[in-house]
């Protein structure tokens, strides 16, 4: 489990009662909450994953009025119970032959009146409805103990990112650079939910270089979203055997313009249409359609990507994982919003860092 019993409780507690404020407003018999991603949040950190590729993992839970329930089947039960779920869940545990009896549960505890769920479904012909939209904005401004929990994930995604880096070689295969970076996160106790790795050759092609067997070469990138307790910290770094190429700080400048626009009450297309200013002061106006920019993290590797008419309103307790990239070179880190502005969560003191408009940014790390 994730953290002392009584800090998790006390976090479902107010999670459990936003849910039903919500039942209430809305008139809904049940909230249904199938992804791992809802799953993480509602348990305070809980997994309910075992195959890391699905959206829904092997547990769900369900909120009505008297209860919050995990439906899942004998299989994982007794698991879940044991390691990942706090006190205050009650359990239905199916056969797992007989997948049609959670439906019927989910109906009866609904009591016949609506259903409102993270990925709407149809039962028995009865529609399932989405959640209102300030409940996903209420998910991504994060508590206390959830960004403490971000706080420990982030710093150790980023230690392991070092490490590896700092081992790589010439000669390694980008498979094994990954492999590197997989495994020093698993012996983190961190789910490599995303791991790109990319050299020499590969890295000017492409913005999203799944690792290949080619060798890395002179110099290569590396990225992570790192997912622990549900949450993502999201990092990117390079290593160059020999000197770092050109464009470093003017990739740097651009990121700055970017994050200067985090602030709360302001738009998450302010920070996107900084961006593109910054592009274009660049000479680079053609690399924001090149990739996407970013945008709020948290218990999705993006729960909100930037684009120029995302009206999200920015809060303080919102994570950002921003991604400004030229051809072959990228700069990625996750912050949280806080009282005294962005706090870089997956810093590195120990990693080459360049002072730019009064933050600490990654350069590339120049091995011998």
């Amino acid at each position: 489990m994730s953290g002392p019993l009584d800090v998790r409780s006390a976090e479902v507690s107010d999670k459990l009662a936003a849910l039903r404020a919500v039942l209430q407003q809305t008139g809904a018999g049940a909230i249904r909450l199938r992804g791992m991603d809802w799953f993480a949040w509602i348990t305070a950190g809980g997994s309910s994953a075992v195959l890391h590729a699905a959206e829904t993992g092997v547990a769900e839970v369900l909120v009505t009025p008297e209860e919050a329930c995990v439906l899942t089947d004998e299989i994982e039960a007794e698991r879940l119970r044991n390691e990942e779920v706090p006190p205050g869940f009650t359990f239905h545990i199916e056969p797992w032959a007989e997948p049609e009896l959670r439906a019927r549960f989910v109906l009866n505890a609904a009591g016949g009146r609506a259903v409102l769920s993270d990925r709407p479904n149809h039962l028995n012909g009865t529609p399932e409805q989405p959640l209102p939209l300030g409940l996903r904005q209420r998910r991504m401004v994060l508590g206390p103990a959830e960004q403490e929990r971000y706080r420990v994930l982030g710093r150790e995604a980023s230690e392991a990112m070092s490490e590896v880096l700092r081992r790589a070689r010439p000669e390694w295969t980008e498979y094994e650079l990954a492999g590197a970076g997989a495994e020093a996160l698993w012996r983190r106790g961190i789910h490599p939910a995303l791991v790109l790795a990319a050299g020499e050759r590969r890295l000017p092609l492409y913005r999203h270089p799944t690792p290949s067997g080619e060798r890395i070469g002179q110099r290569a990138m590396l990225v992570f979203c790192a997912r622990r307790h549900g949450l993502y910290a999201n990092l990117t770094r390079f290593v160059s055997f020999g000197p770092a190429p050109d464009g470093q700080r003017a990739l740097m400048d651009v990121e700055a313009t970017g994050l200067a626009a985090v602030m709360p009450g302001k738009s998450l297309s302010a920070v996107y249409h900084a961006l593109a200013q910054a592009y274009h002061h660049a000479d680079r106006e053609s690399a924001i359609r090149e990739h996407h920019q970013g945008g709020i993290t948290g218990y999705l590797a993006r729960e909100i990507v930037a684009t120029a008419s995302t009206a999200t309103q920015l809060e303080q307790g919102m994570a950002f994982a921003f991604n400004p990239s030229f051809e072959g070179l990228k700069i990625e880190d996750t912050f949280l919003l806080g009282p005294q502005g962005l706090e870089n969560l997956t810093f590195d003191p120990a990693w080459p860092a360049l002072d730019v408009h009064g933050r600490k940014r990654p350069l590339w790390l120049e091995a011998q």
